[in-house]
Parts: C-alpha cells; structure tokens; sequence
C-alpha cells in the first residue's frame, strides 16, 4: 500500500506522524510525508517531503497569540496556510497514493484525495472535529456544556471559509473543481491513550482512539538510561544528579518569558529541588542572575529520556507532553497557553491525575510552589495510568485501520 501522511504545525504535530511513517514502512508499505520545515522532528530515515510552510518562523515571528493571527493573517498566516493547502496537492499528484493520512489543519485533503478517488484517514490529534456529548471541543470551552457540548465543534469547520481562494488552487492542481462538499474520512485515528481520555460511548466505529504513536526506536522506559545516548552530556550528567523539576514550554512563545522564568526558578527553590528548563522557541528565558548549579537551562530535551527521572514536569499541556509527561509516571502541572492546552490540563486535574493547571497569565512562584508541593499526591494514579499505557501499540493500532480499509494489498 502507497501511504501519503501530511501534517502541519510543530514539533508535536510532526513527530506522531513521523512514527507512523516509520512503522508503516517498516511493514513494507511505500510511504512518504509531507511535512512543514524546520519543525525540529527527527526525520531520519523517512521519505519525506517538504510542505514549503515554516510554522516555526512564523511562531518566531508573533508568538502564538490569536489576535496577532488574526492581525497578520494576510500577510504572515495565509502564506504559510497556502503552502500546506497547495504543496499537499503536489505532493499526492507526485505520489499517486492508496491512501491518505491528514492533520486538520491540511483543510485541502479531502479534495485532494476525492480528486484521485482514494480513500482518506482524519488524524485528529486532539478531540475537537468528532463531535460527542460527553465533553466540549478541546480549544473551546473546558466545562462540560451537558447537551450543548455538540455544538462546540462547529467550530473546526470554518477554517475552510478562511482559505477559500488556497483551497481553489489546491484543487487546480488536482485537475478539477473545488466541490462544496468533500468525502468525509474513511477512519478518524486520534493518537490519544484511552488511560487519558476515555472513549466516548456516542463516537462512531470509524473512530480509534488508538494510543499515542512512537517510533519503533522509542518505549519510553526508565530501564538503565539506554536514551541517555540522545542526550547533550550536560543534560546527561544533570539528569543522573538527583532529583529534579522539568519546566518546558515547547513552542509556545508569548509575552515576556523572563517573569515565567523566574517564577519557576523562584518556585524550584522554594522547594529546594533542582530545576531542568527547556527553553523551546521562547516561552522560558531564565536570566544570568538566576542560573546557578541547581539550574540547568537548554533549548530542548529528549522527554523520553529525561521525563521519567523528574520529580513534576511544568509544561503547556500539549497533547504530546501530556502523553510523555503521563507515560513516563511523572505529574504534570499544566500552564495552558492556548487551544487545547486548558482542556488537557482540566482533564487531568479532573481524573485526579495532576493539580489545578496555572494559566500562564496566572503563573507566579507562590502558586507554583503550591503546585509542586502538592505534586506527590498525585503520583501513585499517574503510576497506575502510566502502566495501562505501557501496554498500549497506538502506533500498531493505527496501522492495523488503515490496512482494513480495502486498499490494495502489499505487493
């Protein structure tokens, strides 16, 4: 089976497609993906092919706050959107595909794939397009609207009305006519641990909860720091030092990251545990004046190798964290930022699995000492669900629906 996977965004967003790509071929499929530049996702040993779209300048350039999308939208958001939306037509008219595999925010692929008469898989990497009664749409609202909760996932759709003209080319491409309505997907995969988010009852067969997706390479166990080969000598030697606080932001870059820094710093101190930050694309600095030997700061870690010897993992609460920080059995405490931040960080303190989330607006080194403080309590359920989760093949689960869906068999 010839596999075309397309995805946009960051590092998070890349990297689960990047595993599946690996399995799959691995499993002797033809597969390629297409992805954006510069994510920072290793992509080693994958046909790839590039998107011509830089989210990572882009977030450079104006953080991640929604007004500044909206401001810039003309001249920073369409460009960016435009190369997903066209450069994936390119890419499947290249690759002739049996199937393909599509992050939401390739809005072109399911014309693309009707164009060339193929079957096409959502891969909805956080609960927000499926609807379902039993909570609102991640990005939405974080308290359960009861009956109403459906209709908080109207809202994925009017990203289309935003990129009219994108997706006119896009269909250029293909060789036909923009259709008012396209094929609706074939499968919806969500690489999501059941163990996180129980599946709901009124979701339809055509959606897995498959399980997070990891590259053949990496479980995630502690074992005796075989990962530890991944990681910059310093970082090694800190993560062997003791015990410590991981604080990264990933890609989320807003306001003045310095007051965050401190707070941490300030709240790891209070503490009196030593603090490991990730600096990301900006949403941490830790000045001169606050780094010491109980303080280590870099750009980004391996979380596989490092998440399972922290004491708490301070983080955004993306999905990809989350499911690292979880897996490895360490608490998280969530600083939400954006989207479907808050909602993972309320899921979690609801299912008594980390302490009430800090919105980053909020983040001060009192309240986060709080948090740290009460990080313990916490540990033995992040256990028990870290070794529901080791049982889990999301990545093999993902597989397995796609090749049940008819396509021509391996030759």
């Amino acid at each position: 089976m010839k596999l075309l996977l397309v995805t946009a965004g960051s590092r998070g967003d890349v990297e689960p497609f990047a595993a599946l790509a690996r399995r799959a071929a691995a499993s002797g499929h033809t597969v390629r993906i297409a992805v954006p530049d510069r994510s920072g996702a290793d992509l080693t040993g994958i046909d790839v092919r590039s998107l011509e779209a830089d989210f990572s300048a882009m977030i450079e350039s104006q953080g991640v706050s929604p007004l500044a999308a909206m401001r810039n939208l003309r001249e920073v958001v369409r460009p960016v959107m435009r190369g997903v939306i066209v450069n994936a037509a390119h890419a499947a008219r290249e690759f002739r595909p049996d199937v393909i595999l599509w992050h939401p925010k390739v809005l072109s692929a399911p014309l693309i794939a009707d164009a060339l008469g193929i079957p096409h898989v959502l891969v909805e990497t956080v609960p927000a397009m499926t609807p379902t009664r039993e909570f609102p749409a991640a990005g939405t609202v974080t308290r359960s609207l009861g009956p109403l909760n459906p209709l908080t996932y109207r809202a994925a759709s009017a990203a289309g009305a935003m990129f009219r003209r994108q997706l006119d080319e896009a269909a250029s491409v293909m060789g036909v006519s923009r259709p008012r309505r396209s094929s609706r997907p074939a499968a919806t995969l969500l690489p999501i641990s059941p163990a996180i988010l129980p599946r709901p009852a009124d979701w339809p067969d055509s959606v897995v909860l498959t399980g997070p997706w990891q590259s053949p390479t990496s479980d995630g166990t502690p074992g005796d720091m075989t990962d530890a080969a991944t990681l910059d000598p310093a970082v090694d030697a800190f993560v062997r030092g003791g015990p410590f606080v991981y604080a990264g932001f990933g890609s989320m870059a807003a306001g003045d990251p310095e007051p965050r820094g401190r707070a941490i710093v300030e709240a790891a101190r209070a503490r009196g545990v030593r603090l490991l930050v990730a600096t990301g694309l900006g949403g941490i600095e830790v000045s001169g004046d606050l780094r010491g030997d109980d303080v280590l700061v870099t750009r980004s870690v391996d979380h596989a190798a490092v998440l399972p010897y922290a004491v708490a993992a301070v983080h955004h609460g993306g999905i990809g964290t989350v499911q690292a920080a979880t897996a490895a059995g360490t608490v998280s405490i969530v600083v939400p930022f954006i989207a479907d931040q808050p909602f993972w960080g309320a899921m979690l303190h609801r299912r008594g699995l980390a302490p009430a989330p800090i919105p980053q607006r909020r983040l001060t080194a009192a309240r986060l000492a709080d948090a740290l403080a009460a990080a313990p309590m916490y540990g033995s359920a992040v256990r028990s669900v870290a070794e529901r989760m080791a049982q889990e093949d999301g990545t093999g689960a993902a597989l397995q629906a796609v090749e049940q869906l008819g396509a021509p068999s391996i030759a």
